[in-house]
């Protein structure tokens, strides 16, 4: 059997959770915590390794590391940096605002891996989630498809649960995905949105709804719950962690799921080499194995282009370092 290794770089608010799922699933026979307080990254491994002393989970050899353990690992999981800046507690926090600091932590975290490998695949979580993925997987000659975000996996989830709590069912009878931005300008599609083939238009016919299903009130309802849970809690990290292990576990198990994630469009929708977003993508073995470029209707389409010229704006920020509302 495969002896497979996981790295997560970055053990804060989100990182340590995604370490607390990671020695849940049993997958992994070794873990390497890395962070650039040395400490903490310590106390993480080490409170982890005290807790499969209490439980029945296979005894997952975690501890704290540097760059050069990665040379070996299968899975990277990065959570470096600040997840969110909040200016005024009145208004929403926005993830651009990250752009400039969190562009040159995630070049210094490239920079230390790919001293060591360019075979591993790597997961972002690191916020504004877009313009992170474009510059890991562009600037460091990373393998195609071996670099990508978590993308609107957790927006995508909030869709659904919107859904369901409106119509008083099951999560998991839902079936939809928001596409874009990890953030302001994600949208649904709508146009795909069904409930055990039950389409958008026939479900407020065929189930009792709380209120009409209206794509800008409900699109507008996901975009709003991140905020519910950063202005309550000041970050969010559980349903995030969930998604970046739901990943990893599709790699490590060559599950060839199906997920929104986050990749540089490579002639999608018009956008060649200049843009990361999130768009159904096949993920297994090899990390993103095909791109699925669904058909879009023309209002979707129009969000489409919202939300990546949106995120162009946010690189340009990253590139330059320099925005109005950043100092």
């Amino acid at each position: 059997m495969k002896n497979n290794k996981l790295a997560i770089v970055g053990v804060g608010h989100v990182g340590s959770y995604v370490l607390a799922d990671a020695m849940k699933t049993e997958l992994f026979s070794e873990i390497v915590v890395i962070d650039k307080d040395k400490d903490v990254a310590f106390g993480e491994a080490l409170d982890q390794a005290h807790a499969t002393a209490l439980t029945y989970m296979s005894n997952t050899h975690v501890y704290a590391g540097d760059y050069e353990d990665v040379k070996d690992a299968d899975v990277i999981i990065i959570a470096a940096g600040p997840s969110v800046i909040v200016t005024d507690k009145n208004e929403k926090p926005d993830r651009a605002l990250l752009a400039a600091v969190n562009a040159e932590v995630i070049r210094e975290v490239m920079g230390g891996i790919t001293t060591y490998t360019k075979d591993a695949i790597i997961i972002l979580i690191t916020n504004p989630l877009d313009t992170m993925v474009y510059i890991a997987e562009n600037e460091f000659g990373y393998p195609k498809g071996r670099v990508f975000g978590t993308g609107t996996m957790l927006d995508s989830a909030r869709l659904r649960h919107a859904v369901a709590s409106n119509y008083n069912i099951d999560p998991k009878s839902v079936t939809g995905y928001m596409m874009g931005e990890h953030g302001m300008t994600a949208f649904p599609v709508f146009s795909r949105l069904n409930v055990q083939g039950f389409g958008e238009s026939e479900l407020d016919n065929y189930f009792q709804g709380k209120e009409a299903l209206d794509r800008n009130v409900f699109g507008q309802k996901v975009v709003d719950a991140a905020y519910d849970v950063i202005t309550s809690k000041g970050w969010t990290n559980a349903a995030i962690a969930q998604a970046a292990i739901t990943l990893a576990k599709a790699i490590v198990l060559d599950e060839r799921s199906v997920y929104p994630v986050c990749t540089t469009l490579n002639g999608q929708y018009g956008y060649d080499g200049d843009v990361a977003l999130s768009m159904p993508c096949i993920i297994g073995k090899n990390g993103v194995e095909q791109q699925l470029e669904i058909k879009l209707d023309e209002q979707e389409m129009k969000l489409l282009h919202k939300s990546a010229a949106y995120i162009q704006e946010t690189m340009e920020i990253a590139a330059t370092g320099k925005d109005k509302k950043v100092n």
